[in-house]
């Protein structure tokens, strides 16, 4: 496969599933699943959003109100509802693939992609902390640190492994387009 000058590919198959993306806070879910979702012409989904919508609450206020288990149960009844789409790029929440009903219901259904990165790379993505309530405390590295490492071995089960770390966005995209070619090839 060609490359521009700038590393993005030029070709990408189109796969017949639409795509997850998983990973954790400051992954970059949103911005490259949206840059991915352009390049394919296809359609953008962000999960938190359409909880948000479906609620009319900010995800930050559900925690607040009825808890993390009320919020894990409107994250999988959307997910459920989302991955009936095609040709769809879902950003998904740093804890949804961590979900045993949620990886078992988009397991053959989606391409799932985890956006890897260390939590020193992800925290230094990030520039609204508030908007985060896992990262809440005085220590949010460490939160980062500790979820990374609860979380490392439900994310390694996605279908492809992407690491983003020192990667600029357009160079992350290639990436993920050209291990999206490996995974459609094998």
């Amino acid at each position: 496969m060609s490359q521009y000058s700038d590393g993005a590919a030029r070709q990408i198959e189109t796969p017949s599933k639409s795509i997850m993306l998983i990973g954790l806070m400051g992954s970059g879910k949103t911005v490259i699943g949206r840059m991915l979702a352009t390049s394919l012409g296809w359609d953008f989904v962000d999960s938190d959003k359409e909880i948000e919508e479906a609620s009319n609450l900010r995800i930050s206020d559900i925690f607040d109100l009825y808890g993390e288990p009320k919020f894990r149960e409107m994250e999988a009844r959307i997910i459920s509802e989302l991955i009936t789409r095609e040709d769809a790029i879902l950003s998904v929440g740093g804890g949804a693939y961590c979900q045993a009903a949620i990886k078992e219901m988009t397991k053959g259904k989606v391409i799932s992609i985890w956006l890897r990165a260390k939590p020193a790379e992800l925290l230094s993505r990030m520039d609204n902390l508030a908007s985060r309530p896992l990262l809440a405390g005085d220590n949010p590295l460490g939160t980062l640190e500790r979820l990374y490492k609860e979380r490392y071995n439900d994310y390694n089960e996605a279908d492809i492994v992407v690491d983003t770390d020192g990667l600029s966005l357009k160079q992350s995209l290639a990436k993920i387009r050209d291990a999206l070619n490996s995974h459609l090839d094998a």
